[in-house]
């Protein structure tokens, strides 16, 4: 998808972490009812076209795909795979870098907030 000039792709450069394409069969329409229902929310219609799903599920999933093997990339100097490899990589698209920033922060909230009621938990039953 990244390549419309249609030369070689970023998956053949030499040295990079790409796996070859023997490895990269996968179970197809995994995604399939999460996507219906994103699709829904987005204006399709509640039952999109099964081709519609398969197609924006091979979008997507090249897509991550790509973005894991270049965040791979990018670690591998550092020697560990880290969230800012994520982050560098999708700075230029500033509401997506917005987003993963929010939902990287409420995961942190909901974090600490379930310790805090596992320790509250604790005491209750201490002191009982």
């Amino acid at each position: 998808m990244n390549n419309p000039g249609g030369g070689s792709s970023s998956k053949s450069k030499a040295g990079s972490s790409q796996p070859s394409d023997s490895s990269l069969k996968r179970k197809r329409g995994v995604f399939q009812k999460d996507l219906q229902h994103m699709m829904y929310g987005f204006g399709d219609d509640i039952n999109p076209l099964p081709e519609t799903v398969a197609l924006v599920e091979d979008v997507v999933v090249e897509y991550v795909t790509d973005l894991a093997h270049k965040a791979q990339d990018i670690g591998s100097k550092r020697g560990k795979l880290s969230v800012e490899d994520f982050l560098y990589l999708i700075r230029k698209d500033l509401p997506k870098l917005n987003r993963c920033t929010e939902l990287l922060t409420m995961q942190e909230e909901l974090k600490q907030a379930r310790k805090a009621f596992e320790v509250d938990e604790e005491k209750l039953a201490s002191a009982e």
